[in-house]
């Protein structure tokens, strides 16, 4: 492997990870600042989350338009440098109000995994760019199977200790990008910087003005706001629900990140040469239906484990939608593209976290209609089975691979 595309896949792979390794010490990191019980803690994890994904929605056509007029490496690298201090500082708050503040830039320096996609279409052909793409996502579940594990052993030394490991993983990977990390975007490419599309609105504008492109964003969407419903609401439910410690949750959100981590480097590949990347599509939102209602209404927390690796088959849309509209948009406006994908990820992270939080809140506070912690992902599955049937209604009218690749 080529030692840019590792480094690639590492600056992905810790902004799974400086999330993940947040994870676990969430709930307690929230009352020890700002008090309250645990109900109270998931809706400020909520606000957090939706602050920092409103930066990104904010923020993400910025960045993938930069990267467009000045190139790849100057944004990888500058975003590397402010994520690194970010977690300095969140590792120092004493309040509620200073980790919004750290939400903020995270937010901001977390939208690089748009011109990381940009880079792997810089170097892909065509045909290639959905198994390509797949790489992000395995660096990402690398990330989320590292993050949380070792997030919910440093718990062990107190909830500021992920922060510090977060700050230093991230300072790493920015001296290896600085030694190792060509320039991808070829001079005849690069575009001209506009504010007109470099705004979550613009962007998406222009580019639903692409035949066959609006549905398709509207399907990875809908994907990303059921998909959220796991780092949004997974640490709380494991403890209301199976009396989980913040050790036991790492595990868990490790096992889901290493099935991600072999689901997009490996399966994915697999499925495209097998289903093509429409039956991907499908097969992926079916195994997310299934597996989503049966984390749901299961009494059993062994058997939530055993269902988490399938959940995770799911991983197989984002990088088989993503081709597809790859291939659909000029080679100087990939960065664009990945940027409008990143600002729709993050708008469902606006929405999913409050949606999830708020939904767990209401059925496990006292005086709840009833009890259901896993309600939460039943509304996950009913999002899902909405995407599959835009997926499927839309298609015929769209020229996507049917058969194997």
């Amino acid at each position: 492997m080529r030692p840019a595309v590792l480094f690639v896949m590492i600056t992905v792979m810790i902004d799974a990870m400086g999330i993940g390794l947040m994870i676990p010490v969430m709930p307690d990191l929230i009352r020890e600042v700002n008090g309250g019980d645990l109900s109270q803690a998931a809706v400020w994890g909520g606000i957090l989350a939706t602050i920092f994904a409103v930066m990104q929605f904010l923020f993400g056509p910025v960045l993938g338009g930069l990267s467009d007029r000045f190139g790849r490496r100057p944004v990888l690298l500058t975003s590397l440098a402010v994520m690194a201090a970010d977690y300095v500082v969140m590792a120092l708050a004493g309040s509620i109000w200073l980790l919004l503040l750290g939400r903020i830039v995270g937010g901001i320096t977390a939208a690089t995994h748009a011109t990381a996609s940009a880079f792997m279409a810089d170097i892909s052909a065509p045909a290639e760019r959905s198994k390509n793409f797949g790489l992000i996502g395995a660096g990402f579940g690398v990330g989320f199977l590292l993050g949380p594990t070792i997030g919910g052993l440093l718990a062990e030394y107190g909830t500021r200790a992920p922060f510090w490991a977060a700050a230093a993983l991230a300072l790493a990977n920015f001296l290896l990008g600085w030694l190792v990390l060509k320039e991808t975007l070829r001079p005849e490419h690069a575009r001209a910087f506009s504010w007109r599309r470099a705004n979550p609105f613009g962007a998406l504008k222009h580019l639903s003005n692409l035949p066959g492109v609006r549905p398709l964003l509207m399907v990875y969407f809908l994907y990303s706001v059921a998909f959220a419903v796991y780092p949004s609401v997974w640490s709380y439910f494991g403890q209301e629900r199976f009396g989980w410690q913040p050790s036991v949750i790492g595990l868990s959100l490790a096992l889901f990140g290493g099935a991600m981590a072999i689901v997009q480097g490996g399966v994915i590949r697999l499925a495209l040469n097998q289903l093509g990347e429409r039956g991907t599509v499908i097969a992926g939102h079916m195994f997310a239906i299934a597996t989503y209602i049966a984390i749901a209404v299961t009494p059993s927390g062994v058997l939530t484990l055993i269902l988490t690796p399938i959940a995770a088959v799911a991983g197989v849309i984002p990088p088989a939608l993503t081709g597809i509209m790859s291939r659909r948009v000029a080679d100087n406006a990939q960065g664009e593209l990945q940027g409008v994908l990143t600002s729709a990820n993050a708008l469902a992270m606006i929405l999913s976290p409050l949606a999830m939080t708020a939904t767990f809140a209401q059925f496990t506070r006292d005086g709840a209609p009833f009890y259901l912690p896993g309600a939460p992902f039943l509304l996950a599955a009913g999002l899902m089975v909405l995407a599959l049937a835009v997926f499927i209604l839309r298609i015929r009218r769209l020229d996507v691979t049917s058969s194997p690749l």
